[in-house]
């Protein structure tokens, strides 16, 4: 059976390369591994529902009713953050088309030249000067290109991400240039929502203490005891990342940076990027401009799928024509023949061959009726009989006459 190729369009997030989850038709991206993230969004809502539920209404009651009202204001906040951190494209470069890797493939053979057998050839590297200074820029082989300035390739989601800063499991995506301030929004809000539950489930133990001693209160609130453990272990992991991350903000840095020393190593290189001010560096990384992103995941493109010739095709196409079968009548009219169909047999008969049709005919003076009624192909009625005529030319005078 012969296979007959059908396009299609389809979303371009369908054929994205590399490791990555996509929902609501390509407007959510994230990362495969997604396991961690379902635990911090399960202790930041668990541990938020017990203080809503035990502390609140005693602390609005005895203290001030603004105390859940801030704690609210916090925990959405904090979930705003995440969720846009976790559902947005982090700054992920497409990849080299065919014709583009081997464009590049050529233009690195011309450079490089033939390298003997045996020997290692030279990196794959191009610089570009930035503020005065040289920047090596490097080939990606998983993805056909030379990477942007700061960019680097992902392990995990197998993508180069632009200003890559790192893979965070807790918000279960690739920290980049498009989501880096979420990120450090979500770690600095985080941060203050956890020392804001700390302390007032102290006050909150504190003050039921005085009444009603302090095994009594941990009895009727067990609640309590399980946020402070939380919040306890959580404290210095969170608020810890968080001044982490002021620190390289301050120096207009990225994890990956820090970590290889791009900017402190032995050459002692002076980072390119940094404007040598920490407010001007805290602007242009937290208030800059949002940058969209260059993958136009939800855009259309045409796919080719094949069919097999004998199976029904899945769509039908809206230029297609219903085929439709002609059928003829006899072109002598007789008694059987309706009278609103003599005046189109008699016009027919008086039309005239036409030029390879009187070629072809053999040259007579009067064509017997046989021979001007053929009976078409696509007509399986049967033609009924002509009752026997004195002449032909007696028959085609009587026809003549009827019709007028």
């Amino acid at each position: 059976m012969s296979a007959v190729m059908i396009t299609r369009k389809v979303r371009k997030w369908e054929k994205l390369p590399g490791k990555n989850t996509f929902c609501c038709d390509g407007r959510v991206m994230m990362a495969r591994q997604k396991g961690v993230f379902y635990l911090t969004m399960f202790l930041i809502v668990g541990t938020c529902s017990l203080f809503f539920a035990f502390e609140c209404p005693y602390l609005a009651v005895h203290l001030s009713p603004a105390i859940p009202v801030f704690a609210i204001i916090l925990f959405l906040f904090v979930m705003a953050m995440l969720l846009r951190t976790s559902f947005s494209d982090p700054g992920v470069l497409p990849r080299a088309l065919p014709e583009e890797a081997n464009f590049i493939e050529m233009e690195i053979e011309a450079a490089n030249g033939n390298v003997p057998a045996g020997q290692r050839p030279p990196p794959r590297i191009r610089n570009v000067q930035i503020n005065n200074q040289i920047v090596k820029l490097k080939y990606c082989y998983t993805c056909k290109i030379f990477r942007p300035p700061r960019a680097s390739h992902c392990s995990i989601c197998d993508n180069c991400v632009d200003r890559f800063d790192h893979h965070c499991p807790w918000v279960g995506n690739c920290v980049g240039k498009r989501n880096y301030r979420y990120f450090y929004l979500f770690t600095l809000t985080l941060s203050l929502l956890t020392i804001y539950i700390f302390a007032f489930d102290i006050v909150h133990v504190v003050m039921r203490s005085v009444d009603k001693g302090f095994l009594n209160t941990l009895k009727e609130t067990p609640g309590t005891v399980l946020e402070v453990l939380v919040c306890f272990f959580t404290l210095w992991s969170v608020v810890g990342l968080t001044g982490f991350h002021t620190y390289l903000i301050s120096l207009n840095q990225t994890t990956n940076e820090d970590i290889k020393g791009s900017w402190s190593g032995k050459n002692r290189v002076q980072n390119p990027y940094s404007h040598k001010n920490i407010i001007k560096n805290c602007c242009e990384v937290l208030c800059g401009p949002t940058y969209p992103s260059v993958l136009d995941r939800r855009g259309l493109m045409q796919e080719d799928s094949p069919v097999s010739a004998g199976s029904e095709p899945p769509f039908s196409f809206n230029n297609s024509v219903p085929q439709t079968t002609k059928t003829t009548a006899p072109l002598i009219p007789n008694e059987h023949t309706p009278d609103d169909v003599k005046p189109s047999i008699a016009a027919s008969a008086e039309k005239k061959p036409s030029p390879k049709e009187r070629s072809s005919a053999p040259k007579e003076k009067s064509p017997t009726p046989k021979e001007k009624s053929p009976t078409p192909k696509e007509d399986h009625s049967p033609v009924p009989k002509v009752p026997p005529l004195a002449s032909p030319e007696t028959d085609v005078e009587t026809s003549i006459t009827k019709t007028h």
